[in-house]
This record gives structure tokens, sequence and C-alpha cells, in this order.
């Protein structure tokens, strides 16, 4: 028991070493240290980078910005597919953009001439000879009438409204070719006309081309391209197209000019 209590107390003296003026301890002084150096370290990183990165960034900015501005500057100069406005293209004698338009301004101009040569027919109050008017001999057979005689009344005949005669009678009634030549069309509606004939043929040296109007739905009995005689069955009188009951609008062309269809037939018929 004495030996334990003379035994120096090393724990006391351990815990207490300022009590003995023992130095302070330093052993934080490097940690300290070390991030000083760190500290200064990126300091100097920071102050070499940041203007370089400022200086290679700025270009980039502003090719961007350019960029932008060029995008700006290329929608506003579009054009909308829809606002463009195609310029005519010239074909021949007609100013169009598409076969539509030519074939419109060609029946356009046609219409034009007929319309014309009608014009100089009333002006003259229809009052033309037959000799004017002949181009073979009467009854020659060259020209033969489009419908049996007493079949037909004429309700009215070339003015500067109407292109031809109306030849009116019983529906069904047969209709002949007044001139030999080629069918040029053959259609069950054309236009107003409804069903219809036209051939054209030369008569005494001239080109002379008849047309058949308003017949029977079906009884057309030549077809386009088809060659045929004078006084050929080619259909039957109706009442088809614009047309206000059964007759046969009958419409003749010589060169290209309107002429009155039933004088024309009393000179070159007989």
């Amino acid at each position: 028991m004495a030996a334990d209590i003379d035994k120096p107390d090393t724990t006391s003296e351990q815990r207490t070493p300022a009590k003995r003026g023992a130095k302070p301890r330093t052993r934080n002084v490097k940690p300290m240290r070390t991030v000083a150096i760190f500290a200064a370290v990126g300091a100097l990183v920071a102050a070499v980078a940041l203007p370089a990165y400022a200086a290679t960034s700025t270009p980039s900015t502003a090719a961007a910005t350019s960029l932008r501005q060029a995008a700006v500057d290329d929608a506003q100069s579009l054009v909308v597919a829809s606002e463009a406005t195609a310029a005519p293209i010239a074909r021949g004698n007609y100013s169009a953009t598409t076969p539509e338009e030519i074939a419109k301004k060609k029946a356009e101009e046609a219409a034009k001439k007929r319309a014309a040569a009608a014009a100089r027919v009333a002006s003259a109050g229809g009052n033309v000879s037959d000799a004017d008017l002949q181009l073979v001999a009467a009854g020659s057979g060259a020209v033969r009438y489009p419908l049996p005689a007493g079949s037909y009344t004429v309700s009215r005949t070339l003015s500067s409204g109407h292109n031809g005669a109306d030849m009116a009678g019983p529906a069904g009634t047969p209709i002949f070719a007044a001139t030999g030549g080629r069918v040029r069309i053959s259609s069950e509606s054309y236009y107003g006309y409804g069903v219809a004939v036209v051939i054209d043929g030369v008569v005494g040296g001239k080109r002379v081309s008849t047309l058949y109007a308003h017949m029977i739905n079906g009884s057309r009995a030549v077809t386009a391209g088809q060659t045929v005689t004078a006084g050929q069955f080619i259909g039957k009188r109706g009442n088809t197209g614009r047309s206000y009951g059964a007759h046969l609008h009958f419409e003749v062309e010589i060169n290209g000019s309107l002429v009155e269809p039933i004088a024309w037939l009393r000179a070159n018929a007989g």
C-alpha cells in the first residue's frame, strides 16, 4: 500500500503541462501554411486565366450575334410563294402561263371574229345576194339542205347576237351533212350547243365549215376524224344544250367568216 501512495502521478503532469512552464503546441501551423499557399496559387491562376478567357470569348459572342442578325435579315427578305407573281410566258401571239389559258384566249379571239362577221351581215340588213354567196352551181349536189324540205321553219337567223339559223320542227327529224368533208367535232356536250357536229370541207375552192347543234342525245352517226359526203345522215334534230324547243341550229363559215345560212343554201343547193 505504501508503494502505491509514493508513486509519482505522471498522468497529472501530462494533462497540465502549462503548470510546469512547457511551450504551447504548434502542430496546426503546417496546415494553415498549406491553405495559404493554395490560395495564393489559385489567385495567380485566376489572374492569368480570366483575361485570356475573356479575350477568346468576345469574338465568339460577336460571331454569334452576327449570325443571329444575318438570320433575321434573311427572314425579313423571304418572299412567300403565295405573294409571288409568275411572269407570263409569251407563246406565239398569246400571253399565258398554262395550255388552258392559251386555249381560252384562242376561243375568245374566234368568238370575236364570228361576232364581227355577224355584225357586218346585220349592218347590211341581211341583204346579201345569192350571187355573192354562190360557190357552186345550184343543184350540183356539192351542197345539200341539212333537213328534208317542208320539215322546218326558220325561227331566226344570223344576227349580231346569233351565229346561225334556227330551223325549228319536230324532234327526231333526220339531219344530213350540207357538204362533204372531215368531221372535226362530234360531241354529246359541245358547250351551249349540246349534242353537236362540225364538218370542215372545201366547196368551190373555199374552206367551208358547217355546224349542226342541239341534236338528240345518242343520235350522232359520225365520229371525229371521219370523212363524210354531202347528204350523209349525221344525227337527229333535238333540244339539247342551251335550247328552247326542238330545232337545228345551223352555222356556215367560209374561210373563217360567218355567212347567213339560208341564203347560202339557196344559192348553192338550189
